[in-house]
C-alpha cells in the first residue's frame, strides 16, 4: 500500500495512529539520500540538479526499493511514497525539465521495468493527499528542512502538475486503486486522527475503493 502525497501534512503524526491498527509504516528514507558514504546527494540534487539528478534518482529507486521489497509480518504495509510514484512523477519530470538526458531517462526506465518485472512491487491502494502547490510550499517552509530551504514554488507547481497527470487525468495506467483525500486546511492533531478514521476502512481494505 502507498501513501503518495504532496501535501507536505504532518505525515509524522499519521503512524502513531496505525500502529494502532497494527500497519506498519514505512517513512521517506530521507537520510540514505542525506549521507550516501558522507555525500548529502540530496542537497547536491537541490544545488545543482543539472550535475546530480541522474545519480539522485539512482539512489531514490534502490532506497525505495530496500523498503518495498522488505518482509514483514504486518498484513499491511504503508508507503508514504513509492517506486511508481517516482517512476511517474519525478522521473518523467526531470526528463520534461532537461535534468535527465534521453539516454539517462532511458536507463531509469529499464531499470523500473526490469524491478517491476521481477520484484513484487504491488499495491493494493495509493491514498492521494491532494493539496495546492502554494500550501504546500508553505508547509515545507514550516517544517525548515535544510534542504529544501531554496525551493521554489515554481517547482511545486510544476511537480503537483505531474501527480495530477499521474493520479487524476490517469495520463499512465494505475497500477491499483485510487483514494483522494483534500489536506488543503490546517487541522489539530484531533483533526487529522479523525479524517483517517473516516477512511479507516477503505484504507485497511475493508470497503472496496472504487
Amino acid at each position: 500500500m502507498l501513501m503518495s502525497q504532496t501535501c507536505v501534512s504532518r505525515v509524522a503524526d499519521i503512524p502513531f495512529y496505525f500502529v494502532m491498527l497494527k500497519i506498519i509504516y514505512f517513512y521517506e528514507p530521507i537520510e540514505t539520500w542525506r549521507d550516501l558514504n558522507g555525500h548529502n546527494l540530496l542537497q547536491l540534487t537541490y544545488s545543482d540538479p543539472h550535475r546530480w539528478n541522474f545519480a539522485f534518482q539512482h539512489n531514490v529507486q534502490l532506497s525505495r526499493l530496500n523498503l518495498q521489497s522488505k518482509t514483514t509480518n504486518k498484513d499491511i504495509q504503508m508507503f508514504e511514497r513509492s517506486l511508481q510514484n517516482n517512476r511517474y512523477c519525478f522521473v518523467e519530470m526531470a526528463h520534461d525539465k532537461g535534468l535527465l538526458s534521453s539516454p539517462e531517462y532511458g536507463v531509469m526506465c529499464q531499470w523500473y521495468e526490469y524491478i517491476e518485472t521481477n520484484v513484487d512491487i504491488g499495491l493494493d491502494l495509493i491514498v492521494y493527499l491532494r493539496s495546492l502547490p502554494d500550501i504546500v510550499h508553505t508547509r515545507m517552509q514550516r517544517r525548515n528542512r535544510p534542504e529544501e530551504r531554496t525551493v521554489k514554488l515554481d517547482y511545486l507547481i510544476d511537480l503537483h502538475e505531474y501527480y495530477e497527470k499521474w493520479l487524476m487525468e490517469k495520463f499512465f495506467n494505475l497500477p491499483c486503486s485510487l483514494l483522494v483525500i483534500d489536506v488543503n486546511k490546517d487541522l489539530s492533531d484531533n483533526q487529522l486522527v479523525d479524517i483517517y478514521k473516516t477512511y479507516e476502512n477503505r484504507i485497511l481494505g475493508k470497503i472496496p475503493v472504487l
